[in-house]
């Protein structure tokens, strides 16, 4: 995902004075470890690990319905490897 963001007073100071004292290597960076910071706070995302399978899964079921393609069964699967 691209974002385009504009940040002036206080919030631009606190990510300029992030990357000066070398907390972060960019202002990019200093918003991504206030975005860990934030889930590590409220637990947003519990299982990240699952959360990104789930997600990839409905993606990939989304583009196999659009493109029409069915799942294979679990023998015409194996059927490859007998």
């Amino acid at each position: 995902m691209r974002t385009t963001l504009k940040f002036e007073g206080v919030t631009e100071l606190i990510l300029e004075k992030a990357v000066k004292l070398g907390l972060a290597r960019s202002k990019t960076d200093a918003l991504r470890m206030g975005i860990f910071a934030l889930n590590k706070e409220y637990q947003l995302v519990k299982d990240i690990e699952k959360e990104l399978v789930q997600r990839k899964l409905k993606k990939e079921v989304m583009e196999m319905k659009t493109k029409g393609i069915k799942y294979l069964s679990k023998e015409q699967a194996l059927s490859k490897y007998k």
